[in-house]
């Protein structure tokens, strides 16, 4: 490669980590070099409104990544170069901008004297400083004098992959998918245990020989990763789980745990002595089952067993999901890839527990004292809002401009989800219909090595 180089990647929030980031630095490896001594690659992260303060944590876990900052040290870096351990920067590189604020890499690129490279979904801007910009589709605008700055690469989003690394046969088709019933559920070899219900839900995981079919359907349930998510979508999920469980024994359910999470801090949301939510959703409980060299899961107070999957990311699992319960935000995408049918939940139980606004509605809702009562009157308008204008929050639905996964919004009971769950179920070829419109709107995968090509071209224009 010649001189040694370095790659500086700006990022922020959980969900761009691992939807933008990981596939990203995996291209860069295999596009330029595994060589840490002429290559190295350092993410630095900036503040986000939806940071759950593990991100360092999960950018530690890629090991394409040397070096990782944590966002409590961004500002002294942009303000005055200097990082918390004193790195050190080689003469050549690129700042790549995954996330944050595109004012970010203008200003530590030019610091570094770095090459500067965005990607951009929606917005191009600062373009008379920037390098080049990677776009997720044409309708990205720039003054004309720019436009050359500007290379479609595609979504990002659309570039999801299963833990091992390998790609996903045509990001979640299965070779047996005209047949459901014939779908083996594996966790890398190891299969979830059936949900054996009340007698023996201390059973662990059936352990059965890979490539073995079973009757057993699976759904994923994914409450969110935040308190103000969890403290409706686990009891609710919980609920969800049992009454479709009565109706259909064989369906067997999992949680993947997000890796900002730990499964006893999870299951604290589904116990009624820690959780008051819980009375409000369905009024089902559960307690959490560790037993070691098995895979913890909540029994829920009518005996139904959830499995917390920790695996991260839990694809190959998900994609072999007949359906998913959902909240909003970055895994509605991931699903989305997956090819994965879905219903997008955004439960009203609690108006005062949704905190998570930007600006001045971020500002009034946190109050001390008031907050609560500022939280019920801000999300009850963002309501009206959404009910009025018609509002997508579910990506697939954002990209198709019209709503192909059901999003359900509202004071939500278990038994009526319940019930749309069980009726997709049985009819096989909604399911069918709803995967090939998730296909068709997640877009064509690739966008993750255009950027990285695009990444090398930009070195190589860097004088030696």
């Amino acid at each position: 490669m010649g001189n040694a180089q370095d790659i500086l990647i700006l990022s922020n929030g959980p969900g761009e980590l691992t939807t933008w980031v990981r596939p990203v630095v995996r291209e860069l490896r295999r596009q330029l070099s595994e060589d840490r001594s002429q290559l190295r690659i350092s993410v630095i992260l900036s503040p986000c409104p939806n940071a759950t303060g593990k991100e360092a944590d999960i950018a530690r876990s890629y090991p394409e990544i040397d070096r990782v900052q944590a966002a409590k040290h961004f500002f002294p870096f942009l303000l005055w170069g200097k990082t918390a351990e004193n790195w050190d920067w080689r003469d050549r590189g690129i700042v790549l901008f995954l996330g944050g604020d595109q004012l970010f890499p203008v200003i530590i690129g030019k610091r570094l004297g770095y090459r500067t490279v965005i990607y951009a979904e929606w917005d191009a801007r600062w373009w008379r400083w920037v390098d080049a910009f990677g776009v997720m589709n044409p309708s990205v605008r720039v003054p004309p004098e720019y436009q050359h700055k500007l290379t479609v690469v595609g979504d990002l989003m659309a570039d999801v992959d299963i833990g091992d690394g390998e790609r996903l046969k045509g990001k979640g088709e299965s070779e047996n998918e005209g047949s459901l019933e014939d779908m083996t559920i594996e966790g890398r070899g190891a299969m979830l245990a059936p949900n054996p219900g009340k007698d023996n839900v201390g059973a662990g995981v059936a352990n059965h020989p890979p490539g073995q079919r079973t009757n057993n359907e699976l759904i994923g349930l994914l409450p969110g990763s935040k308190g103000m998510k969890l403290r409706v979508g686990v009891p609710l999920c919980c609920a969800i789980a049992e009454y479709i469980n009565q109706q259909r024994p064989q369906t067997r359910f999992f949680i993947p745990v997000a890796p900002t999470l730990d499964v006893t801090t999870l299951a604290q949301y589904a116990d009624s002595q820690q959780n008051p939510v819980i009375a409000n959703a369905g009024n089902i409980s559960a307690e959490l089952i560790a037993l070691e060299g098995e895979t913890p899961f909540l029994k829920t107070s009518g005996g139904v067993r959830i499995d917390l999957v920790t695996q991260f990311p839990a694809y190959d699992l998900l994609s072999q999901c007949r359906i998913c319960l959902t909240t909003i935000g970055a895994n509605t995408a991931e699903l989305s890839a997956l090819a994965v049918p879905m219903l997008v939940l955004l439960p009203t139980q609690q108006l005062d527990t949704m905190r998570a606004w930007d600006g001045i509605p971020g500002i009034l809702v946190n109050l001390p004292g008031v907050g609560s009562s500022f939280a019920k009157l801000v999300n009850w308008f963002a309501i009206q809002s959404t009910r009025k204008h018609k509002r997508l929050y579910a990506w697939p639905n954002i990209w198709a401009k019209e709503e192909i996964v059901p999003e359900l919004l509202g004071k939500l009971e278990p038994q009526e989800i319940g019930a749309m769950v069980v009726d997709y179920l049985e009819h096989p070829k909604k399911l069918s219909e709803m995967r090939d419109r998730l296909r068709k709107v997640r877009g064509e995968s690739g966008a993750a090595e255009k950027l990285a090509r695009l990444v090398c071209e930009e070195l190589v224009k860097i004088p030696l």
